[in-house]
């Protein structure tokens, strides 16, 4: 079946399935940059994977909640936390489909670290859905492909279209709140074949008014 016809869940998963691992289970750098000297609150991330970024946060005082379309995903997420220690009250994994899954609490902080898919995704509706969840003072961050790695195949994986930092914010439409980041960060990361190699990452954090908005 081709990813054209493929649905999203059935992608995924297959994705997942079809290996121990897909990711390092390590913290995206950017988000560690930006987080580290915030107040631990409440904290929701998207597209989680197998849960990095939601142990990261939460061995560091966060109420931590991911969610993504892979029940693979969130299983192995929700075995790794309880390996690294975590307590259970302080880390929640969700398999849903974001594309119509709608936040229940509100958070002071929103991730979502390559949300980029090769099949059908809505972004921005998404993203979008997730900022009206945001507290006052709260944050959005969003940490996307710059430019694909070197290795990756542009055809398969349908990345034709990565937006600037100035394209990321106007896209959000979040007029009222305050940009306190836009930009493309270098990061260091390891090629399949073990070279080192220097990648690049839109970086977007946006901060909600204290005072809710009308």
């Amino acid at each position: 079946m081709s990813d054209d016809v493929i649905s999203p869940t059935d992608f995924w998963e297959d994705r997942y399935a079809s290996s121990e691992r897909v990711w390092s289970g390590r913290v995206n750098d950017a988000l560690v940059q930006v987080v580290s000297g915030l107040a631990p609150g409440r904290a929701l991330d998207l597209g989680c994977g197998e849960g990095g970024d939601v142990i990261w946060l939460a061995q560091r005082g966060w109420k931590a909640t991911g969610v993504d379309i892979s029940e693979t995903a969130t299983r192995r997420a929700t075995a790794a936390a309880r390996q690294a220690g975590v307590p259970d009250d302080r880390v929640h994994f969700v398999a849903a489909d974001l594309a119509t899954w709608v936040p229940t609490d509100a958070y002071d902080l929103v991730t979502a670290s390559f949300l980029q898919s090769p099949v059908h995704l809505p972004r921005e509706e998404i993203l979008r859905r997730a900022a009206a969840h945001v507290t006052p003072g709260g944050r959005l961050l969003v940490i996307a492909h710059a430019k694909m790695p070197p290795w990756a195949d542009a055809r398969a994986h349908h990345h034709d279209d990565l937006p600037t930092p100035a394209e990321e914010v106007a896209a959000l439409r979040l007029d009222t709140w305050t940009v306190e980041a836009a930009e493309v960060r270098p990061r260091q990361a390891t090629g399949p074949d073990g070279s080192s190699v220097v990648l690049e990452d839109t970086v977007v954090c946006l901060r909600r008014p204290d005072v809710p908005e009308p």
